[in-house]
């Protein structure tokens, strides 16, 4: 209930509603895209300055190496189950955009903590930029298999493989080889932005997070509020794609997230980790991408429905962990790792 009585995440439940009775309000893309370079920005400042108090140790690495663990796992999990149900690269589309994380949820999860006064690692904000590329890079390998499947006669449907009726599907795009996935996860530029904002703030420590706290601390609630905005009007454009889909996705979009906490939080007793990494990592690991894995499967994965997993992504998964999940998986670490 205290989740719900925040500004910022009322100003989202604000976005949805003002989305669902179609009114004209928006945010200029620009902005929005402002907005969501300064909250990486402020982020990995904060997550740096952290790190310089508290060094870069073997907990710190442990921590680190998990969440690349489960940022393989899950998606893996998340094929498995879903091309039974899906078409192969509809099943590796999807997977893929649960297996990799959003940064907004993160943020949101991160101010929450820091309401609550909660203690958390700065390397946490390292943790979810290592957990958006496995994903990704997962769903390019399995998607060309399917190819040369299909180039083959055979291809992978839903229920089991089939013979091709027609002729053999075209090779795989230019785009889609791995290498280039690599180098488009590593240089893209938000990413860029939020680990080399972590340097400087580990280089510059305690004076620089005294200079910076005008910047990312004062304004940050307020700018984390208007963003939250824009997303709440977006999940709302995005809600009736998901009218349409299976109610074995829909139900994938709900109880996948939940799954996937739950091995994090596995994952956290065993490494014996403080409630605050330990929710930070149920977090990433409930979380969606609805920006940067769609925008990269719309070339390396052409075959796949973008509605299906943006639409399941943005309209249903993101504003549940917004709402409800947060503060769930909070409190459920607190319960267990305090």
């Amino acid at each position: 209930m205290q989740n719900l009585i925040d500004p910022a995440i009322l100003f989202f439940i604000f976005g949805v509603l003002a989305g669902t009775v179609k009114s004209n309000l928006e945010i200029p893309p620009a902005i929005s895209r402002f907005l969501s370079l300064y909250l990486l920005m402020a982020l990995g400042l904060k997550g740096g300055f952290a790190l310089s108090q508290s060094g870069l140790t073997a907990s710190v690495g442990i921590s680190l190496a998990a969440a690349v663990a489960l940022a393989i796992v899950i998606p893996l999990i998340g094929y498995a189950v879903l091309r039974r149900f899906v078409s192969g690269f509809d099943a590796a589309a999807v997977a893929a955009t649960y297996g990799s994380v959003s940064a907004v949820t993160f943020v949101t999860a991160v101010q929450t903590l820091e309401n609550q006064g909660v203690p958390y690692g700065g390397h946490m904000a390292a943790a979810m930029a290592l957990m958006e590329s496995p994903a990704i890079i997962l769903a390019v390998v399995l998607a060309n298999s399917l190819r040369q499947k299909q180039a083959s006669g055979v291809v992978s449907q839903a229920g089991g493989e089939a013979a091709l009726a027609g002729p053999a599907a075209p090779a795989a795009p230019a785009g889609a080889s791995v290498g280039k996935i690599l180098h488009e996860s590593f240089t893209d530029g938000a990413q860029l932005l939020l680990l080399g904002a972590m340097v400087i703030g580990l280089i510059t420590g305690e004076s620089g997070q005294a200079a910076m706290a005008p910047f990312s601390v004062d304004l940050f609630k307020g700018m984390l509020a208007f963003f939250l905005l824009d997303m709440g009007l977006m999940a709302a454009r995005n809600l009736p794609q998901v009218k349409g889909q299976s109610p074995v996705l829909v139900a994938y979009a709900v109880i996948g997230p939940i799954v996937h906490a739950t091995l994090a939080l596995g994952l956290a007793v065993v490494l014996n980790l403080g409630a605050g990494d330990g929710a930070l990592l149920m977090v990433l690991a409930a979380s969606a991408s609805y920006i940067a894995v769609p925008a990269v499967l719309r070339t390396a994965l052409p075959e796949a429905k973008p509605a299906l997993y943006f639409g399941l992504s943005l309209g249903l998964t993101f504003p549940l962990n917004i709402v409800l999940g947060i503060p769930a998986y909070l409190a459920v670490a607190q319960a267990v790792l305090s």
